[in-house]
């Protein structure tokens, strides 16, 4: 009579392994999809400017989502505040504008450590923008994080890449935390596919004008290679909403650091990059500053299924 029990007890925490596998599965996917995208925009960086890119991104993600808009456009497109959704838009535009350049000036391995410095400007927004108090461990934690910067960056060395291509990185880095602090009191009254609508909607209108600044019409082979740059930067989205849906989110963030080690082989097998010691060692710094904020704000963070809808 007593052997039920151990299964009975056994059976969701079996299942909750389950979910957490596929869960991590899906982070993996999302991290290899992130990369091939990411090495797409570097590739195409000779001939298709920052803008040009993140506009053909912008288009592609519009087309997907255009049978969810259409099949119901006014409950999709609903919002009380069209003002604040502008400017979210406007930021996460220039975001990710700001974010291939530094893609395409940077190795991988480089231009993704910076990227994950998202986390870090979370905190003293939080504190500017929505006066939260932050308490001294993720204070600490934070200002560990930024010292992994100035490592990855080597200010000291003739390997130095400060530069255009480091401060876009940065620029991008806090841009999307500003829009990322904006979708905390978002949530609260629009669904995830309002955000993703209003964000392709409007970012194929605010990256349209810097696009035909520098526009080439793409033929053959490039014009697919954008469309399916733009085709993986979407998957990655459903990919890692789909891993933070399975899994709990403290669990899932830390899958999505592989993207690191992805970068890094892939720099070298498309690019002939080596990641120096100081990339890995200050990424490795910002990767730990950025999981113990993350586990310290666990019950207060901003669902990370949004990072992705601001930049990449």
């Amino acid at each position: 009579m007593s052997a039920p029990a151990p299964q009975a007890a056994s059976g969701p925490a079996a299942a909750q392994r389950d979910h957490t596998l596929r869960g991590a599965m899906w982070m993996l996917a999302a991290a290899i999809t992130f990369t091939l995208a990411m090495s797409l925009v570097k590739f195409l960086g000779n001939s298709y400017p920052p803008a040009v890119q993140t506009f053909c991104r912008q288009v592609v993600s519009l087309v997907v989502l255009l049978p969810f808009i259409l099949a119901a456009p006014g409950r999709v497109l609903r919002t009380a505040r069209p003002a604040y959704m502008l400017s979210r838009s406007a930021a996460s535009s220039l975001a990710l504008i700001l974010a291939y350049t530094s893609y395409q000036q940077l190795g991988l391995a480089q231009a993704n450590a910076l990227s994950f410095t998202r986390i870090l400007f979370m905190v003293p927004l939080a504190m500017l923008i929505l006066r939260e108090h932050v308490a001294p461990g993720r204070m600490l934690s934070t200002l560990v994080g930024f010292g992994g910067v100035v490592v990855v960056l080597q200010p000291w060395s003739a390997h130095s890449i400060l530069g255009w291509g480091a401060a876009a990185g940065i620029g991008a880095a806090l841009l999307a935390a500003w829009a990322l602090i904006g979708v905390k009191s978002m949530t609260r009254d629009h669904s995830q596919l309002t955000l993703l609508a209003w964000s392709a909607i409007l970012g194929v209108l605010f990256t349209a004008p810097a696009a035909a600044l520098e526009w080439k019409t793409p033929h053959g082979v490039e014009l697919v290679l954008l469309g399916l740059m733009g085709a993986l930067s979407t998957v990655t989205q459903a990919c890692y909403i789909k891993g933070m849906s399975m899994g709990e989110a403290t669990a899932m963030a830390p899958i999505d650091y592989t993207r690191i080690v992805f970068a890094s082989l892939f720099g070298f097998a498309f690019f002939g990059e080596v990641p120096g010691g100081a990339t890995l060692v200050g990424a490795a710094i910002i990767i730990g500053a950025a999981l113990a904020i993350t586990l310290q704000a666990r019950r207060r963070v901003v669902p990370l299924e949004a990072i992705l809808t601001e930049t990449p």
